[in-house]
């Protein structure tokens, strides 16, 4: 796991906006919404530098009981425009590194 961890090189940025502040007087004021935007963004190298390098793409599957969609596929390679969700990113990252990051699927058991 150690040589996973000091592989992946990734920045974290975190920052608060707020939008919809209107002051009318200092007695009333129309209530703020707040926006947090979070920034992820992974260098161009290998996610997965030794975990089951053998196959092309590695996804795994874990069933979970409640989910709202028989389906839900989240990202490990941190560059999906949806993040968490995946959104195909991954292969392109697996072209461009010779990668085989693949994605985490939730998946609702078969009844």
């Amino acid at each position: 796991m150690a040589a996973i961890a000091t592989s992946v090189s990734a920045s974290f940025c975190y920052s608060s906006r707020i939008d919809g502040y209107k002051p009318v007087s200092t007695a009333a004021a129309v209530p703020m919404r707040r926006r947090r935007v979070v920034s992820v963004r992974a260098e161009a190298q290998a996610i997965n530098p030794e975990i089951r390098k053998s196959e092309e793409k590695v996804v795994d599957s874990v069933e979970v009981a409640e989910l709202a969609k028989p389906l839900t596929a989240y990202c490990r390679c941190w560059r999906s425009g949806t993040f968490p969700l995946c959104d195909g990113s991954h292969v392109k990252h697996n072209k461009a590194t010779g990668d085989n990051v693949g994605p985490l699927l939730l998946k609702k058991p078969k009844q």
